[in-house]
């Protein structure tokens, strides 16, 4: 039982739903048993409806969830909103308590479930920052320590002495995280609060939740982006419904989720069913996301191929046309531009009137798990836009069975080949 961080046993929360009562004193109360009677028959005879059962209505936010973490283990939390994920969290944080079951937690737990949770809207930066440090059982001298990293992470150096009452969303982000991840707890709980950070940020904190990871602490993290949990996380549970559907290695975890709840989201292929005319010099027709066997694909591996296909009509002649494909990240961040004039059979020739088929490859190892989403474009350069699509498909790129899980930052992750020499000292190759 040593080696057991978290042990949640049976937990259930129900929450009442309907018409919220005010506060009654014992008067009221006593007043309002002695006429409820008169009142209900007053009704009838006027021939309202008693019946009051949808007014006290109960619904299990979670419903008997077991599960137990081990120390330094890293355990992402996924589903779809209303799952029961933050309520999870909550009542590990102590924020709430659950209706059933327990939760048995061993050690320090520094938590970031909402934006500020924790902070005293009049207190400063700094002082906030001792604030929490105390509450987790820490003393002066472990904050003095780990006070300047904090600010320097946080990146509001200039205002640690203002009310954070005072302080962006993103502010408060960054020194909430900062305190959380920084003032060594051995329990680290983090809800997909990040999202409101930007790109940068997010890379940052995950960054940082990595480390603290591989200092043997436990982190508990809840999130949507599933590239995010596969690189992090080596085990994954998966709420449905206020119910624990799955726990298990995050990669297969992630990918049931995906392949089964967000599957309706992802979007291998597109077409124009309109008959009509757009008035266009070019018409996009279809597009489709392709595996290496030209089957429909929206979810492929870090290690896989991805075939972009794309028909598209050609009204009139037109020198120096190109359609392009613009592929974004989850954050919405180019990640690559690429156009069928680079190739040079159709760099400045003339598309007579036709319907023209182009097909390209993505190829494996180079983006990172998370999701993707591909616009296409047709255009003269330097002359005009002819055609525009956003977003038109979307995909997910996992981790699955690649176990070099790349880690590493920037928007794509290639893994390169490499040559690597060994010489001696006196410059001879050995």
């Amino acid at each position: 039982m040593n080696d057991i961080a978290i042990r949640v046993a049976e937990i259930g929360k129900r929450y009442r739903i309907g018409k919220a009562e005010k506060y009654k004193t014992l008067r009221d109360t006593l007043a309002s048993a002695f006429t409820a009677p008169f009142r209900k028959v007053g009704s009838l005879l006027q021939g309202e409806v008693t019946d009051d059962t949808g007014l006290d209505e109960h619904i299990w936010a979670l419903k008997d969830i077991a599960f137990e973490v081990r120390r330094g283990e890293v355990i992402g939390v996924i589903g779809g909103n209303g799952a029961g994920k933050s309520t999870l969290l909550k009542i590990l944080s102590r924020i709430t308590e659950p209706t059933t079951g327990f939760a048995e937690i061993h050690g320090r737990v520094g938590s970031l479930l909402e934006v500020g949770t924790g902070f005293h809207q009049e207190l400063t930066g700094r002082e906030n920052t001792y604030l929490n440090g105390a509450i987790l059982g820490m003393n002066k001298k472990e904050i003095d320590r780990k006070f300047d990293e904090i600010v320097a992470f946080s990146e509001v150096e200039k205002f640690i002495d203002t009310p954070v009452k005072h302080y962006s969303s993103g502010m408060y982000l960054r020194l909430a995280f900062a305190v959380a991840a920084h003032l060594e707890p051995e329990i680290l709980i983090v809800d997909e609060v990040l999202a409101v950070g930007d790109a940068g940020f997010q890379q940052k904190c995950l960054g940082k939740m990595g480390s603290v990871a591989k200092e043997g602490r436990t982190v508990l993290f809840v999130s949507h982006n599933m590239g995010a949990i596969t690189q992090l996380c080596g085990t994954a549970v998966q709420l449905e419904k206020g119910r624990l559907k799955r726990i298990g290695p995050a990669a297969e975890v992630v990918n049931s989720y995906l392949s089964a709840v967000v599957g309706a989201e992802l979007k291998s292929s597109w077409s124009d069913e309109s008959s009509k005319s757009n008035g266009s010099d070019v018409r996009f027709r279809s597009a489709r996301l392709l595996s290496t066997d030209e089957q429909p694909l929206s979810i492929t591996t870090f290690n896989e191929s991805l075939r972009v296909e794309i028909a598209y009509e050609v009204k009139v002649p037109i020198r120096n046309l190109s359609v392009t494909c613009l592929l974004y990240d989850s954050m919405n961040n180019l990640v690559f531009e690429s156009m069928d004039t680079d190739m040079p059979e159709w760099n400045g020739q003339v598309r007579e009137p036709d319907i023209y088929r182009a097909t390209t490859q993505i190829p494996p190892f180079l983006l990172r798990p998370g999701r993707y989403h591909l616009s296409f474009a047709a255009f003269v350069e330097g002359v005009r836009v002819i055609e525009h699509l956003q977003r038109v498909l979307t995909f997910d790129v996992s981790g699955v069975g690649y176990t070099l899980q790349p880690k590493r930052d920037g928007i794509v992750s290639p893994v390169l080949d490499w040559k690597v020499c060994r010489f001696s000292e006196n410059g001879q190759m050995v």
